[in-house]
């Protein structure tokens, strides 16, 4: 249980709540064994009355209310109490599960993109989920059926074997192999339940990617091919089903069969006591026999408690392996001063450690505060890892990037994105309304702010005739908009937090160049103060920055202004030039 170990920091936190709990367990647990004492004593006054040796029957009445009484009492009392330790341990398992998925949440945050090139999204879901959920599973039901076996198990035998310790023995005999079964049980039920979460999860992501994909799959008219690949992996979760449910059947039979067997021996080898003479009253064998069925479940929970426990471990141990992953961008420092946008790139380079690529050598260009700079380059040439540098989305260990002269490695990482917008080159919309959606990049932005900066994308005529207007919600990505929309309503989003530097990371590649350059033209004017960065592939998108870059395999090529690098025969002369002749 050592990957288990990372839990008692919250066991800690809710120790009071849990050690309230213990004590609540421990006296319902006590209160329900009043109930076959009290059992016994009213058999064994029938059987007195009925040998003669009491003779009033209003003895044996007041006696039998009595007993019934003390039974409904502790039956009453002990169902409170349950209900208590479900207040408390299984609350706390909630607690619990609420502050670790919180924690992995978190840690998702704040690890590197780096982290998310390896791992599945599919695979993150799963561990603060399911995983989470197993987890949980041993924190509350697992711990409050041990202390209740233990409790439980410890008194009855004490009893017991107070009343009979023979019959005790013969009564338990078949009890360890129901736990023993069970937990063989269990262990094939986990097995086959794994397989029937991913025979799941493989519907659920066949389904994901088709409903997602559905405009292409109209296109092609490929419905029937994708309508039986989808009966295929149906069948194979249907089947995965049955064989969980076919174990899981034999679960309850085998419980009662030898709870059958044990109830047999108490009758079989008290009714010899009895009439030996070893055991003088019979009211104990009715006893025995609550005993035994009392003792049952939590004998059967032991190896349930026990699969409980492996599959929480399993889960614990994925979970622990995201927890302790290290964040690849190191926060040297913790400014967190606003900057007013002046930028300074002194030898920057970049290289992968796992595919060894060089994307940027000895990168060098000073931006001022206010001005723009367009940065154009084939595919590959290094623009989004230069960006990336800038946003410390990955790291560097050669060269410098200053802001305001200061380190762009000494400021606090959350203050400097926060100062930052950024429009990237894949337009993700959250599935809320378009109000909200351009809100994402400030909370406290009125709806007037919304229809200014809309204005200026040029997309607050389209949204005004929508039904529901600034109100409409957006489908999963927004894909009941063009890709022109997308890609305006992120811009928007980016300029509505009003940021110092504002990227524009090939977000315009969907607009055609008249609408392209007249929103350009409109944050120049609107956002004379901010530092703008534009990526493109197209000259047009640049060519009125103040300066102008040209990458080619990590390496700054040209250097300028628009109008000095189309005067020199080289990369960017042709590229207008050919782009151009496109156009025209």
């Amino acid at each position: 249980m050592k990957e288990l170990k990372y839990l008692n920091k919250y066991l800690l936190k809710y120790k009071k709540r849990l050690l309230l709990g213990f004590f609540i367990v421990i006296v319902a647990r006590i209160l329900l064994l009043f109930t076959p004492g009290l059992i016994r004593n009213s058999v064994n006054i029938v059987e007195l009355y009925l040998k003669g040796e009491i003779v009033n029957v209003d003895d044996v009445q007041i006696e039998l209310v009595k007993n019934i009484f003390l039974i409904l009492l502790a039956s009453i009392s002990a169902g409170i109490f349950t209900f208590l330790t479900r207040q408390t341990i299984i609350n706390v398992s909630r607690f619990v599960e609420f502050d670790l998925k919180n924690e992995i949440f978190v840690q998702y945050q704040n690890l590197s993109m780096n982290f998310y090139k390896k791992n599945r999204t599919g695979d993150l879901m799963s561990r603060i989920s399911e995983d989470v959920s197993k987890v949980r599973m041993y924190v509350g039901p697992a711990i409050m059926y041990s202390i209740n076996t233990f409790t439980l198990i410890t008194i009855t035998l004490f009893y017991m074997i107070r009343q009979s310790p023979e019959l005790t023995f013969y009564t338990i005999c078949p009890l360890p192999i129901l736990s023993f079964a069970i937990f063989k049980i269990s262990r094939k039920i986990n097995l086959k339940s794994r397989v029937v979460q991913e025979s799941i999860s493989k519907l659920s992501s066949f389904s994901q990617e088709i409903f997602s994909a559905i405009k292409i799959i109209k296109s092609y008219a490929i419905q029937e091919t994708t309508k039986e690949k989808f009966n295929q992996i149906s069948k194979l979760n249907k089947d995965n089903q049955i064989k969980l449910i076919g174990v899981q059947a034999m679960f309850f039979p085998l419980m009662i069969f030898l709870i059958g067997i044990s109830n047999l021996f108490v009758i079989y080898i008290g009714g010899i006591k009895y009439l030996d003479g070893s055991i003088q009253q019979i009211g104990i064998i009715a006893e025995f026999i609550i005993y035994v069925n009392m003792l049952t479940w939590p004998v059967a929970s032991l190896g349930w408690i026990s699969s409980v426990i492996q599959q929480a471990e399993a889960s614990q141990k994925r979970i622990n392996e995201f927890l302790e992953q290290k964040n690849d961008i190191i926060q040297i420092g913790e400014i967190s001063k606003n900057i007013t946008g002046k930028l300074k790139v002194e030898n920057l380079s970049v290289q992968y450690d796992d595919s060894g690529i060089k994307a940027l050598n000895k990168i060098n260009f000073c931006l001022d505060a206010g001005n723009s700079l367009g940065i154009i380059g084939s595919t590959g040439s290094g623009k989004t890892s230069l960006i990336n540098s800038i946003l410390r989305i990955i790291d560097f260990k050669n060269g410098k990037i200053l802001l305001d002269d200061i380190s762009i490695q000494k400021f606090d990482i959350q203050k400097l994105r926060a100062q930052i917008g950024i429009v990237n080159q894949d337009s993700f919309l959250f599935s809320d309304s378009i109000s909200n959606n351009i809100r994402f990049g400030s909370k406290r932005a009125d709806i007037a702010s919304i229809v200014k900066v809309s204005k200026i994308c040029n997309i607050h005529n389209e949204i005004i005739n929508f039904s529901n207007q600034y109100n409409t919600v957006l489908g999963e990505r927004g894909v009941n908009l063009s890709g022109g929309q997308k890609q305006r309503l992120c811009i928007a989003r980016a300029l509505i937090k009003n940021p110092k530097i504002l990227i524009l990371d090939d977000c315009l590649s969907a607009l055609d160049n008249k609408t392209e350059n007249e929103i350009l033209a409109k944050i120049k004017k609107t956002y004379k103060k901010i530092t703008k960065i534009i990526v493109s592939h197209r000259v047009s998108s640049i060519q009125d920055c103040d300066n102008i870059i040209v990458l080619n395999n990590g390496k700054i090529i040209e250097i300028g202004k628009h109008s000095n690098l189309i005067k020199n025969n080289s990369y960017y002369k042709n590229l207008h030039f050919d782009q151009s002749n496109n156009k025209d």
